[in-house]
Order: C-alpha cells, then sequence, then structure tokens
C-alpha cells in the first residue's frame, strides 16, 4: 500500500494548482519561484524486506508517487556498493568513512534513480516524449530510460558538453542539439513541453526550482540503501555533491521517512558540497528564498552553478547541515587521490564531496569517530578529456630496461 497522499507548495503548503514543472502561484505573486514537493504518511509503516533486491529501487515502490497500474521503468538502478575509505579515511583521520558509489548505476550516475520515474511518469500521463536541458548525466539518464520505454528523447545541450556525453546520449537514441548559450536550452526546452506536451525531464522553471518532485523521490532510495548497509543505522554526516541539490534534498526526505517510521531518532547532518557558495552564502544570510551567487565556467561542470533551490537550503536547515566549496585545482588533486589510494576513477564534480569532508575534518566539525558517508555521483570515464589533459604523457620507449628507467624518471619521477 502506497505511503503517497498528496502534492504541496514546498514553502506555502497549498495544494498543487498548476502543472508539476511550475513554481507555485501563490508564492510567486510574493516574488518566490518554489517547487512543488510529494507528502507521504510514514507512520506505522516498515521498509520493504531485503529478500529480493533485484527489483532495485522499485523495491520501496511505496514510498513513490506511483499509480497501482503504472509501469516501472527500470534498468536495474540501485543497489549501488558502499565502501569503506581506509586509506584516505585514515589520511583524514576519519576512523569511519564510507563512500555510496553511484557509478554502478546503469548509465554510471546518480540520476538514473531519478530519470527512471520521471520517464515512469512520463508513461503515465501519455506524453508523446521527454525533453530535457543537460549537460551530461541527467541527459544521459533520460535517454536510456526513455530508450526502455519506448519514447521519443531530445535533448537540449551545449558547445562545452563532452564528445563522450554527446555520442552516450546519441547512442541511447536521443536527439541530441546544441543550443548558443545556457540560456537558449530553457527557451526551446519549453517550447516543446507548453506547445508539443513533451514530459520535461529537468527543471522549466527561471529562476531554477529544482526537478519534478515525482522524479526526485528517487533518490530517497539513497537514505534507505545506506542505512541499510550500514546495518540499520543512520550515519551522522552525509556529504553530497549539489547543484540546484535535488540529490541533497531527496536524501534528505528519505532520512525523515526513517525518522517518521521509527528507524531513527535524530537526521544525520548533511552537508553540500558546490562550488559557488550557493548553499554556504544562503545558509550564512538566512535566506528564506535562495540568491543567486556569481558563478564561471568550471570542469566540474554537473554542479558548477550559482543558484540552490529554497527546498535544498531548508532540508540543510532542518538537520543542521552545512555546506563547503570545491575548486577545480582540489577536485583535480581529489580525483587523482581517490584513484590512487582507493582505485575509484570519480567525476570532478564527484570528488567535490570529499573535498568538502576533508575541509570539515580540519575544522574539526566533524570528529575522529563520526560514521561519514560521501556520494560519489558517476564516473571520470564521462570526461577523461578533461583528466588527461593534466597527466604525463605516455612514453613510448624501446623494450631495455635502460629505457625504461629514464622513461621512469623523466616522465614520471620516479628512479628505479
Amino acid at each position: 500500500m502506497s505511503n503517497y497522499k498528496k502534492v504541496r507548495c514546498a514553502r506555502c503548503g497549498k495544494p498543487m494548482e498548476t502543472a508539476y514543472y511550475d513554481s507555485c502561484p501563490h508564492c510567486k505573486r510574493e516574488g518566490y519561484n518554489v517547487n512543488y514537493e510529494t507528502v507521504y504518511d510514514c507512520v506505522g509503516r516498515t521498509l520493504p524486506e531485503r529478500a529480493d533486491e533485484s527489483t532495485g529501487i522499485y523495491r520501496y515502490r511505496d514510498f513513490y508517487s506511483l499509480g497501482e497500474n503504472d509501469t516501472c521503468v527500470s534498468l536495474g538502478e540501485g543497489n549501488t556498493p558502499l565502501h569503506k575509505l581506509s586509506r584516505i579515511g585514515r589520511e583524514m583521520g576519519l576512523n569511519n568513512l564510507y563512500m555510496k558509489d553511484e557509478s554502478k548505476n546503469p548509465t554510471m550516475s546518480h540520476k538514473d534513480r531519478m530519470c527512471s520515474l520521471i520517464v515512469a511518469k512520463a508513461l503515465a500521463d501519455n506524453a508523446p516524449g521527454v525533453v530535457i536541458s543537460s549537460t551530461g548525466n541527467q541527459g544521459a539518464a533520460t535517454a536510456a530510460y526513455a530508450a526502455v520505454a519506448g519514447l521519443p528523447c531530445v535533448v537540449f545541450t551545449t558547445p562545452n558538453v563532452s564528445d563522450t556525453m554527446k555520442t552516450l546520449m546519441q547512442a541511447y537514441g536521443a536527439q541530441v542539439f546544441v543550443t548558443p548559450t545556457m540560456a537558449d536550452r530553457g527557451i526551446i526546452m519549453e517550447k516543446l513541453v507548453r506547445e508539443l506536451g513533451y514530459y520535461p525531464a529537468s527543471g522549466l522553471a527561471s529562476p531554477p526550482i529544482g526537478s519534478s518532485c515525482f522524479g526526485v523521490d528517487g533518490y530517497k532510495s539513497i537514505a534507505f540503501e545506506v542505512f541499510e548497509q550500514l546495518g540499520n543505522q543512520a550515519p551522522d554526516w552525509f556529504v553530497i555533491p549539489i547543484s540546484y541539490g535535488d540529490t541533497l534534498y531527496g536524501i534528505s526526505k528519505g532520512m525523515k521517512d526513517l525518522k517518521e517510521m521509527g528507524y531513527i531518532d535524530r537526521l544525520p547532518r548533511l552537508v553540500a558540497a558546490e562550488v559557488f557558495h550557493a548553499a554556504e552564502e544562503n545558509l550564512n544570510q538566512g535566506n528564506e528564498i535562495p540568491v543567486e551567487q556569481p558563478s564561471k565556467p568550471s570542469i566540474q561542470t554537473s554542479i558548477a552553478t550559482g543558484w540552490v533551490t529554497y527546498q535544498t537550503v531548508r532540508a540543510l536547515r532542518d538537520c543542521e547541515g552545512t555546506a563547503r566549496t570545491s575548486n577545480d585545482d582540489e577536485a583535480l588533486a581529489m580525483q587523482k587521490r581517490l584513484a590512487k589510494t582507493e582505485g575509484v576513477y570519480a567525476e570532478t564534480a564527484s570528488c567535490a564531496s570529499l573535498v568538502a569532508l576533508e575541509k570539515l575534518v580540519k575544522e574539526e566539525m566533524i570528529k575522529p569517530d563520526d560514521k561519514v558517508v560521501v556520494l560519489i555521483t558517476s564516473t571520470g570515464l564521462k570526461d577523461p578529456g578533461t583528466t588527461s589533459l593534466y597527466l604525463p604523457e605516455v612514453p613510448c620507449i624501446e623494450p631495455t630496461l635502460e629505457a625504461f628507467k629514464k622513461a621512469m624518471k623523466d616522465s614520471y619521477g620516479l628512479e628505479v
């Protein structure tokens, strides 16, 4: 039996009166752009048994807004591993550091959890297709799930998107288009939604209010899985790379569900790992409605924005959370460090979680025995070209020890 009850404005609480992708009209009249949120009643409910995990995120179907007869559009997303980061943990002075590795999802990112639900809703609504504005991960995930559902998929992206990402989206059958500017993506996307009836797989409102409230619930499954993987315990801290903050907000909803069901008595403290101080400054300034922060191009493309949503900032306040930034040099250094110490090649934006964590450890906010989980959202294989720019050229050598020793010293600075 589903726990889902209704949809309401995340700020004023009034029921949904417009399309789910538009901001609340009541708040808008007051000058606020706010998204809707789904509401669940979890009192007296329990998590499903772990006997069959092959259903992935749909093991938690009662915690989503799908109707009884709606089709689950799945590629086996979810059930991603939780690894203990022993070496980096020791280096940082942490005894209980864990990594939730979302790169093990079908399209190699956490976006699969959300896009699976979004495409399922598009199918239930008999939409003629789905459309998205994306620089990569979400576009690839939407294209893959649209392919499974048999729905056309259109992706609008920017000139600087990596060739790997364009290839991935097109390989899944999406029609991919580059627009001259970031803003142009939203203009043409809105025309497809309002005039052709396409289902939007990314946010449509400006300023941004976040993704579909129905899709964001897919991230609740991360909270449920981590709780189970830690032996039915919540971490003390959960560090999450954010753009507008959909993932953090979704995880916070899952943790609140666990608290409402009586599994935990307190919420873990969430940390937003970001590039341009959007969450950090709005928290510090006490803004009810977030104010845009200055931004510029970054190699951490997935999280390079000066915006954060109302519900993300609220989620951080509710759990006494915080935010820290990751610049490009820090992210690149952490990407190499994670790969060399733990054997995980993560997207630079993913490494922001470890950058933010180390800063909080140095500030002594996070203590040595605290149980900490960092979210790795995607793989570095989505943009290997950026990493390769900062690596030495691979030498070509003759098959002699002399040539090998010389190349080791010249290229890698190592004596043999």
